[in-house]
């Protein structure tokens, strides 16, 4: 009975083989993607270009493609190549062009998501935040403005690998593209502005002439020739096909593991279910399989979404240093017991050199206004960073008085005449929070200043333009009145510019706080060592230093320290597996 059902099988895949859609170099049909003539069953690795540095490039591919890869899948970072708009960055980190043609130089196939919304727990979900302020914009949808911006950025993208010749119909490595990304998970949420706006971007891409085959995941209405594709741990088994007998079987993100959040307990996920999940999808007609991640890399800067860890994917086949797993060096990291070799101690005072920024009063803060500002529309996400300050007057003896602060996110750091009160935090789910606290005041004026802290904006979701953070509704209650001072006088300031051998080296913040660290002026990312697990360690120790950062001698390493954590039990190890 088997082997009639997988005759049968058998017998309909042949019935398709015949109908094929071309694309130059690469076509495809209902069995499988056909590049120069011959049918392919295709692994892929998702490594992202700014997860890494250019000089880590080449051996992540190498390593990858002795793994059995045959395809290096990434996204393109619109915020990245455009932090201002009309102006295009492709230098260092950002160098897609560089990192394709390495793909290629090691005689391996590309898949180029351009999206340009591409979640992937990157900050705003790849959108540079510049948008936010286009007249009439409202993302994702059937919308004049953000439909311009969005072709603007793939045209460009698309031109430039054009002009590089690194399309498979040129001659190149680039076997597929992508536009959109999940966007069935929010298109009810657009109503009737959601489906044009599937048909144009569909239209859109194909009308670009790339000469290979696009790509929508996780968008079972794809129009016809956009193949839909499959995300997810189990697409074996969950995945309905394609919406044609004429598409192929294609798993764009088969999750290697999960991306740590602060507040979330870690989720990890065995070789066998992964290797069974390949060979059921496999088994139904599957063509192509990708790990997402096969090396997760790092967030450096402040390119991480809301509350995600500077470490992405860290179990990855290559972790985030670049480093293959061994079978037993494998179990070794499941259980904690990296190798790590102390390089560097931090431990004496002398060597700290200590700043120490003023708590901003309102009468020397320069923007004033009547009620509580939205934390990202204020700073543009340039920075992290917002005081809120304003002049309280307690006419009373009693010396107590309870401040509540509601906020939309994400941390919140209060303070009393320079002096700190209280702080408190939201998390992955719940960014949200009430802070409450008891407060010394003295009879007459008293600085209250705020200090809200983002951490990472949100990467996902309908109607990200409308995410607030930020300070909601402050109130003071005292003996005598309770005041609420949500529309009372406030002061603002805020910060914008970061201060001016071949081991795998992370730096150990364990004793830290949260803030954020410069190695020669360039940022490895957001820390927050005071955040713990359930089991009461942090939810990241080791921050990543890549090798291209480091100078041979005299390195400056900076430090932004949010909660009075101690630089005396930093070090600088070596990571490396046994």
């Amino acid at each position: 009975m088997e082997q009639r059902a997988l005759l049968a099988l058998g017998l309909a895949a042949l019935i398709i083989v015949g109908i094929a859609v071309e694309g130059g170099e690469v076509s495809y049909d209902g069995r499988s993607l056909i590049i120069q003539g011959q049918r392919k069953l295709l692994f892929s690795a998702s490594i992202h270009y700014p997860r890494s540095t250019p000089q880590m490039w080449a051996g992540l591919i190498e390593k990858a493609k002795e793994g059995g890869i045959d395809v290096i899948q990434t996204y393109v970072f619109w915020s990245l190549h455009e932090p201002v708009q009309g102006q295009y960055d492709f230098s260092g980190r950002a160098d897609i062009v560089r990192f394709i043609k390495e793909i290629q130089a090691q005689g391996l196939y590309a898949s180029l998501r351009i999206g340009p919304f591409i979640e992937a727990e990157w900050n705003y979900g790849g959108l540079p935040f510049w948008l936010h302020d286009v007249p009439g914009i409202v993302y994702r949808c059937d919308n004049e403005p953000f439909k311009m911006h969005m072709q603007n950025l793939t045209t460009k993208i698309v031109n430039m690998m054009k002009s590089e010749s690194l399309y498979a119909s040129q001659g190149g490595p680039i076997i597929l593209s992508q536009i959109e990304n999940e966007y069935q998970l929010v298109e009810d949420a657009f109503h009737e502005k959601g489906p044009p706006y599937v048909k144009w971007a569909a239209q859109m891409a194909v009308e670009l002439q790339t000469g290979v085959p696009w790509m929508m995941c996780k968008q079972f209405d794809a129009p016809d020739p956009i193949i839909n594709t499959c995300n997810g741990m189990k697409c074996g088994e969950s995945f309905p096909g394609p919406n044609s007998p004429n598409k192929p079987w294609l798993w764009t993100e088969n999750w290697t593991t999960q991306y740590q959040a602060y507040g979330e307990d870690p989720i990890t996920r065995s070789p066998q279910d992964i290797a069974f999940q390949v060979a059921l999808f496999v088994a139904r007609n599957g063509t192509l399989v990708n790990y997402y991640m096969y090396h997760g890399g790092t967030n450096f800067g402040r390119t991480a979404s809301a509350f995600t860890t500077t470490s992405y994917y860290d179990d990855a086949p290559l972790d985030e240093y670049g480093m293959s797993y061994t079978f037993d060096s494998h179990i070794n990291v499941e259980n904690n017991t990296r190798l790590i070799t102390t390089s560097k101690k931090f431990d004496e005072p002398e060597m700290w050199e200590e700043f120490r920024d003023p708590i901003p009063k309102f009468v020397v803060t320069s923007m004033r206004s009547n009620k509580l500002l939205e934390h990202m529309n204020t700073t543009k996400d340039k920075s992290d960073y917002l005081w809120y300050t304003f002049s309280y007057q307690h006419e009373s003896s009693n010396s107590k008085a309870v401040l509540k602060v509601q906020s939309a996110g994400h941390v919140l750091h209060a303070f009393v005449d320079g002096v700190l009160v209280g702080s408190a935090h939201g998390n992955h789910k719940r960014p949200n929070f009430r802070l409450e606290n008891t407060i010394p005041l003295t009879n007459g004026s008293n600085n209250i200043s705020l200090l809200s802290v983002t951490v990472g904006l949100r990467d996902s979701g309908a109607y990200l333009e409308r995410r607030a953070a930020g300070l909601r509704r402050v109130k003071i209650h005292d003996i005598q009145k309770s005041s609420d001072l949500t529309n009372y006088r406030w002061g603002y300031q805020t910060r914008f510019d970061a201060p001016a051998e071949n081991v795998s080296l992370g730096l150990n913040l364990r004793s830290m706080g949260k803030g954020e660290v410069w190695v020669n002026g360039q940022s490895i990312g957001r820390y927050w060592a005071s955040f713990l697990t359930p089991q009461g360690s942090p939810y990241q120790t080791w921050y990543h230093v890549p090798g291209s950062f480091l100078k041979p001698k005299d390195n400056l390493l900076v430090i932004l320290e949010e909660q009075n954590g101690s630089p005396l039990g930093i070090s600088l190890d070596i990571i490396s597996t046994v």
